[in-house]
């Protein structure tokens, strides 16, 4: 875990991703998406990844307590694009 606390505003952007060992959190405008995993150990490591993920998901609870929610969202849109390597 980096010891340099990221900054992240949940569904403020489409950029920012915030690491918890191999636990990745990453932002959209309309969604939060956790891909990988983190061990919460019992030792000093795993209390500090604990804590910082208590703490993003938190933010996260907050932000969406205070929006207008619809009931469900639609799955995001799926296009396709040329392969730029033909």
């Amino acid at each position: 875990m980096s010891s340099k606390k990221q900054s992240f505003v949940p569904y403020a952007n489409e950029a920012d991703v915030v690491s918890v060992g191999k636990l990745m959190i990453e932002n959209r405008l309309d969604r939060i998406t956790l891909s990988g995993d983190v061990d919460l150990t019992a030792d000093k490591i795993g209390l500090a990844h604990a804590r910082r993920l208590h703490e993003v998901l938190g933010e996260i609870v907050a932000k969406l307590e205070t929006m207008s929610l619809p009931a469900e969202l639609p799955p995001p849109a799926v296009g396709e694009v040329d392969n730029p390597f033909n």
